[in-house]
């Protein structure tokens, strides 16, 4: 293998990269020990041994820093490894060695997250969140269902009511547009329509206004 150049990334790092299409970060002492030059040649066992024990011992330890921290699902903690330059074969392994732990579970964080936001988001928000985060939608469905079999959180229309309380809402004597600002409120916090005219009081119009 040929290093076909050597990048500098910040003062105390730099990239390698090989010419196998290979790049990795390396503090400059550990470039300067283990002699790595542009156009020098670069033996398959001193690149097993940067790959297999310096990079990989390095991104275990990185992982479990950031996990002692929070919670992080698995794209979460690739994209931070990724950030740090290392190779995807180091992440894949990396990764790999905390998932045999029980420390990186996307179930479980999905689980969490959905318990704790639901007290003050639409189902439509947290889905959207959870995307985000790498969870995906077969996943977040699953995970709903177990909560709601499991009637771990609450209704959306429980959850409606409650965020209206707050807002000192009173649908008895509330005018149309008092209605329609409510309305446009749980809108945009992502209720459906269907759910916001039951709770409101199905109240005319307001569908039109939204959809126009």
């Amino acid at each position: 293998m040929i290093i076909t150049d050597i990048v500098e990334v910040t003062a105390t790092k730099a990239k390698v990269c090989v010419d196998n299409g290979v790049t990795f970060v390396l503090y400059k002492g550990e470039i300067q020990k283990f002699a790595l030059e542009k156009d020098g040649s670069l033996s398959e066992e001193l690149y097993n041994r940067i790959i297999n024990e310096v990079l990989l011992k390095r991104a275990k330890l990185r992982c479990m820093n950031l996990l002692k921290s929070r919670d992080y699902t698995m794209y979460q903690l690739v994209s931070k490894l990724r950030q740090g330059g290392y190779p995807e074969i180091v992440i894949e392994n990396a990764t790999a060695y905390v998932v045999s732990f029980g420390y990186v579970d996307d179930f479980q964080y999905a689980k969490s997250y959905i318990m704790s936001a639901a007290q003050t988001k639409s189902r439509r928000q947290i889905e959207k969140a959870l995307l985000q985060k790498g969870i995906s939608k077969d996943q977040i469905s699953e995970v709903y269902a177990q909560c709601s079999e499991e009637e771990d959180i609450i209704q959306e229309r429980d959850l409606m009511e409650k965020l209206l309380e707050k807002k000192h809402f009173d649908r008895q004597n509330a005018t149309y547009a008092d209605c329609q600002k409510m309305a446009a409120f749980l809108y945009r916090k992502g209720f459906a329509m269907e759910d916001i005219n039951h709770v409101i009081g199905a109240v005319r119009g307001i569908q039109d206004s939204f959809d126009a």
